[in-house]
């Protein structure tokens, strides 16, 4: 099947795989080809890729994503998030101290709209902290 990987900067993935894992708002799915139609939500969190049937867990490829929506059909699964970074391309030691910036902002927020945008910069850090420790994980 197809997965397509859409970010508002274009387009982020276009290849066919195996099986993909994706954060929804009811939970965690793994789709394979011939998966029944389906629409859902996503929510910020890891998605995970299995390019060939044959591929082990260590090969699995890691993406960190931001909210979107999820159309998925026999043939191709497409991703539309505002963001997408593949685990390769995240640094640890900038996401971390992003993420310390973002809690000292959460920490500060002196009105609701400055807490909610403090805590969408917490989950956003948190999640790609958590696909770079994947990648590495993995890649060793």
């Amino acid at each position: 099947m197809d997965l397509q990987l859409i970010t508002l900067a274009g387009v982020k993935l276009d290849e066919p795989v195996y099986e993909v894992m994706l954060p929804t708002t009811s939970g965690d799915i793994s789709v394979f080809p011939g998966h029944e139609p389906l629409v859902a939500v996503a929510k910020s969190g890891v998605i995970a890729v299995r390019r060939n049937k044959q591929d082990s867990d260590a090969q699995l490829e890691y993406f960190a994503i931001t909210g979107g929506v999820i159309e998925i059909n026999p043939v191709r699964v497409r991703v539309l998030v505002d963001e997408a970074e593949h685990g390769d391309d995240i640094i640890e030691a900038e996401s971390k101290a992003a993420l310390d910036r973002a809690i000292a902002l959460r920490d500060s927020a002196t009105n609701q709209v400055e807490l909610e945008k403090a805590h969408q910069l917490v989950d956003r850090h948190m999640v790609r902290l958590k696909v770079a420790d994947l990648q590495r994980r993995h890649r060793r």
